[in-house]
């Protein structure tokens, strides 16, 4: 599903009334048409029922004209607020006001702030509201008056539609900088935009349905936009069917590198999550100090003993053997638990620039890249990097916040600058390519803010990685999993108590629908 912004849509409209030739008021009716089935969907018929539709001065204004129109010819009683002046409508939305007007429709212009009375009256009685105030193009704060409406409505209690995007909400950037409309779902058109799905977004959009208008699909094809939604459809294109005459070398060979004392859980997850990802053969490599312990804990992995440090974390001296383990692998994981031991950092720093095998670097193995990321351009291997928030703040020398407040231009800018596929992880997880491909992935839940789920989806996409997808797919499909585990966890143990064991358990069923 591609992710617009606000003047890739308006160009996209332009396109499509200018180019080929259908009139926007065509495609303002078509808006107005579904927002007029969801509405059907929500509250079944209206007929009988009072609908309140706060509309603005714009196109998004129009549309909630046209649902008006529809609504009354449906038999239910409508209200119409108008958070602008009669006078100044104009184009296609003057078209469909003058239509409802001749209809004999009743508008209620709501210029003035002692008009709240009206919009608290109404609220009591509707039993629906639709939001066409501001449209896609929406910037910044709303108006104090119309800000006051706005909260009237969130507190209302009363189910709310949002026509295109909640007003409030920025279409490019997903967020909020004062009142904006919590809606219960919203349809929006033709393509999703890409403040829906990333930041405040989800949380004011609820259900998102993106709506067919006559906009052809294959137009957004021509505008060269490489932003994605990850869905089950991009998911089942990805997966390849496994063979009936498929070995275990036919799913490829995973060697993952970490562990250090006090941390070897995190080698143990990842190790065990490529296996549950499909992977045919996985061997952990941990300190020689608690290979006996891995041997007790791991069945289905194979376990090597590396030199170790007196800390018990991995030596520099073991970058031969580990040199030669790749040389039977077909994918490194590499950090999980490795800890930041001078002697490990060390030893991180040298196994890159000989680094052939395609490697997923997580954990401790990005911390031993802070103050050395030009060592990734010295890299001959593919590599993916999982880090989170505060690691990718510690690998780019800022601070957290300025990651979290500009993750999409963060994570395409650094996945340019390294060559590097790179997943930032956090709500709404970011997948970029150096080419400027940008995945956001809608599964994942807040109980899965807990230790060892990060080391879990190392081992997934390193497990899928494995099997022959490329670094970009094994990444998409590999954060798309791995939220879905949590996801079916957490319907079924709740959020408070999941942990990343859970993630781990609820893989098969998150996996099994497409492999």
């Amino acid at each position: 599903m591609h992710l617009l912004t606000a003047e890739e849509m308006q160009k996209l409209d332009q396109t499509t009334i200018n180019g080929l030739g259908i009139p926007g008021v065509v495609l303002m009716e078509n808006a107005g048409l579904q927002v007029v089935e969801a509405i059907y969907r929500m509250i079944g018929d209206p007929k009988g029922k009072t609908v309140t539709i706060f509309a603005g001065k714009g196109n998004n204004g129009g549309d909630g004209f046209v649902v008006a129109r529809h609504l009354l010819n449906a038999g239910a009683e409508v209200k119409v607020m108008l958070l602008a002046d009669v006078k100044d409508i104009s184009g296609d939305a003057k078209v469909n006001l003058d239509i409802l007007q001749a209809m004999g429709q009743k508008i209620y212009p709501l210029v003035n702030p002692n008009n709240l009375n009206i919009v608290k009256l109404a609220m009591v009685y509707t039993d629906l509201i639709v939001d066409a105030i501001f449209g896609t193009g929406f910037k910044g704060a709303v108006p104090e008056h119309i800000g006051n409406v706005i909260e009237i409505i969130n507190s209302s209690g009363k189910p709310v539609i949002s026509v295109d995007i909640p007003s409030g909400l920025e279409a490019n950037t997903g967020k909020v900088h004062g009142a904006c409309i919590k809606a219960n779902m919203t349809v929006t058109f033709a393509h999703a935009k890409l403040g829906l799905v990333i930041q405040q977004g989800p949380e004011y959009a609820g259900e998102l349905t993106v709506a067919d208008i006559s906009i052809p699909p294959g137009l957004v094809d021509t505008q060269g936009i490489r932003r994605f939604l990850i869905t089950p459809e991009i998911i089942k294109k990805i997966i390849p069917v496994r063979r009936y005459e498929g070995h275990k070398g036919t799913y490829g060979r995973v060697l993952v590198v970490g562990g250090s004392e006090g941390l070897s859980g995190a080698a143990v997850m990842a190790s065990n999550a490529a296996l549950k990802a499909g992977a045919g053969l996985v061997t952990l490599a941990v300190p020689e100090g608690l290979h006996a312990l891995m041997e007790v804990k791991l069945t289905e992995v194979m376990t090597r003993p590396l030199p170790q440090t007196r800390e018990v974390s991995i030596d520099v001296e073991a970058l031969p053997l580990v040199q030669e383990l790749l040389n039977a692998a077909d994918v490194l994981a590499l950090g999980p638990g490795m800890s930041t031991n001078e002697s490990s950092v060390e030893f991180v720093r040298q196994l890159l620039p000989a680094l052939e095998k395609p490697a997923v670097i997580d954990a401790d193995g990005l911390n031993a890249l802070s103050g050395a990321v030009d060592l990734l351009k010295e890299c001959p291997a593919q590599l993916i990097l999982t880090p989170h928030p505060g690691e990718m703040a510690r690998l780019l020398g800022i601070k957290t916040e300025e990651v979290q407040n500009n993750r999409i231009e963060v994570v395409l800018e650094a996945s340019k600058n390294w060559g590097t596929v790179l997943v930032l992880k956090g709500y709404r997880t970011l997948v970029a390519s150096p080419d400027g491909m940008l995945y956001v992935n809608p599964t994942g839940n807040p109980g899965m803010a807990s230790g060892g789920t990060g080391d879990v989806l190392t081992g997934i996409i390193a497990g899928l990685l494995a099997q022959g997808l490329t670094p970009l797919e094994a990444a998409v499909s590999g954060v798309y999993f791995h939220g879905l585990a949590g996801d079916l966890a957490a319907g079924e143990i709740g959020m408070m108590s999941l942990v990343a064991g859970d993630v781990l358990e609820f893989l098969p069923q998150a996996t099994r629908a497409f492999a």
